[in-house]
């Protein structure tokens, strides 16, 4: 590796032994000695092997996690001991945050510089959040008049007790934020985690492993079990004493295991796939849209689930808003996100590689113009920012998710006929709109099908606020207070006094 591209000496001591996964409070092989490579996506280079977990693997990590929900200390812990502890384990990412940050690089080919700002700041910011619900767990009283009993007195009350064990499955776009994002209202609440991280990006979740022993939680409240989503996945979202299953993913897969929870009835929420649309009207400032347009697709390699993939202008500004982000793109720097001059990394991997390519290719064939990019190359994953036009509102490009940094470009001349357009999609994860009439933007606002909207900006998340999405794009919501709905029970109490 090159000189300047050199990993922090904790990085590099962190790589060099060889992983394991975490059950209870033991770092284990997989019961049958099998591993699997993880590889780095900016040149597709083995980093290390991580245990292939199997089946007898995850009941191991289960069973743990449920003796520390049912029995330990942490069963026991008070609302303040539980907000400290996440206040600490905060800290801790906030000491180790370059490490980190160089993980996921390593791990998913994103900028280190970004991950730094975005991803593992985002992380410790959510987890100080969630410290502060800890304490904050409330139910109520309530004046019961129940016939059958006419003369009793009654003290009724609704309590919000902890669900019980999470079974956790996280995408690769995210690794360690989304792990964050299951982990915060799990603690704060007082549930036991069994983390299953992607195939493809384990590493950062090993090391919040360590980070959570670290802090001091008690054995067995937080697991983490390396594997494929087939075998591993498929074991934790089948358990039989999984209380609750909790995904970030593709729709495909949040399907599956929304039929498992379902055989079973736990408790699930889905976080999904996205075809979010950008939306720029008339009286909207074309730069400002143009480079906000760029940022909403190219960000992470346009690996987001709610990347502003769909790009809708007002038809007076669709050439010159299309043509500044092919300049954009054109004169982005790609290459290993070690380097802090690069703007853009490679893709997680040669299968979505090939799959993000095919779409382009796939575009051509329909006869859509390539106005830039389109082009794939290596070492490593990538492929070169690409916008389209000509393309068909209701073919593959514009209907279908392809996870990587391709934007289509459709003209419109009324906001009734971009709302049709924006709506029309079986996803409503995001959208956004540029314009500098917020009369004409709240009154779009309740139009659009989808789980946020955005105004000149897009993508702004916050710890505070919700994030989920409308039709196949999930079930229920990450973040802000109605997270902590999702890892609770309600438990309704009626006493005759």
């Amino acid at each position: 590796m090159q000189a300047s591209l050199s990993l922090l000496p904790q990085t590099v001591s962190f790589l060099a032994r060889k992983p394991k996964m975490l059950i209870g409070d033991r770092w284990l092989d997989a019961a049958s000695g099998a591993t699997m490579p993880v590889r780095n996506p900016a040149n597709g280079e083995v980093l290390c092997d991580v245990p292939m977990a199997a089946e007898s693997d995850v009941d191991l990590a289960v069973s743990a996690a449920r003796r520390a929900f049912d029995d330990s200390a942490w069963s026991r812990m008070r609302p303040r001991e539980r907000q400290n502890l996440l206040w600490r384990l905060a800290d801790l990412l906030e000491r180790d945050a370059d490490m980190l940050a160089e993980l996921e690089c390593v791990n998913n080919g994103k900028s280190a510089q970004v991950a730094r700002v975005m991803d593992v700041q985002l992380s410790i910011d959510f987890l100080r959040y969630m410290a502060g619900w800890a304490t904050k767990i409330e139910g109520s009283t309530v004046d019961v008049s129940i016939p059958l009993m006419p003369d009793s007195h009654f003290h009724s009350f609704v309590r919000r007790e902890a669900v019980g064990v999470v079974g956790a499955i996280v995408a690769w776009n995210f690794p360690l934020l989304l792990a964050c994002w299951k982990l915060g209202p799990a603690l704060a609440t007082g549930c036991s985690v069994v983390l299953k991280p992607a195939d493809e990006t384990p590493l950062s979740a090993l090391k919040l492993g360590e980070l959570v022993l670290e802090a001091g939680y008690p054995a067995g409240v937080f697991n983490v079990v390396t594997g494929t989503g087939v075998t591993a996945g498929a074991a934790l979202s089948h358990h039989p004493e999984v209380d609750k299953l909790t995904f970030t993913g593709s729709t495909e897969v949040g399907k599956l295991i929304g039929k498992a929870a379902m055989e079973s009835m736990t408790r699930v929420t889905l976080e999904l796939g996205g075809k979010s649309p950008t939306i720029v009207l008339d009286d909207a400032d074309p730069h400002v849209a143009a480079a906000g347009a760029a940022t909403a697709i190219f960000f992470n390699h346009g690996q987001v689930c709610c990347a502003g993939s769909r790009l809708y202008v007002h038809r007076k500004h669709f050439d010159n808003v299309v043509g500044e982000i092919a300049s954009i793109a054109n004169a982005m720097k790609l290459g290993n996100g070690l380097d802090p001059s690069v703007q853009m990394g490679p893709l997680i991997s040669a299968k979505q590689q090939q799959r993000v390519f095919g779409y382009i290719e796939r575009g051509r064939e329909l006869g859509a113009h390539i106005a830039c990019g389109g082009e794939q190359f290596g070492p490593g994953y990538f492929v070169k920012p690409t916008v389209l036009v000509d393309v068909a509102q209701k073919g593959p490009l514009v209907q279908e998710e392809i996870f990587g940094p391709v934007l289509v470009a459709m003209p419109f001349d009324d906001i009734d006929e971009v709302v049709r357009l924006a709506n029309d999609s079986r996803y409503g994860l995001g959208a956004s709109i540029w314009t500098n009439n917020l009369s004409a933007a709240h009154r779009m606002i309740p139009r659009i099908k989808s789980g946020s909207v955005w105004v000149n900006c897009h993508s702004a998340l916050d710890p505070a606020m919700p994030f989920g999405g409308y039709k196949l794009s999930g079930v229920g919501r990450e973040m802000g207070a109605a997270a902590i709905e999702h890892y609770t029970e309600v438990k309704s109490v009626v006493m005759n006094i």
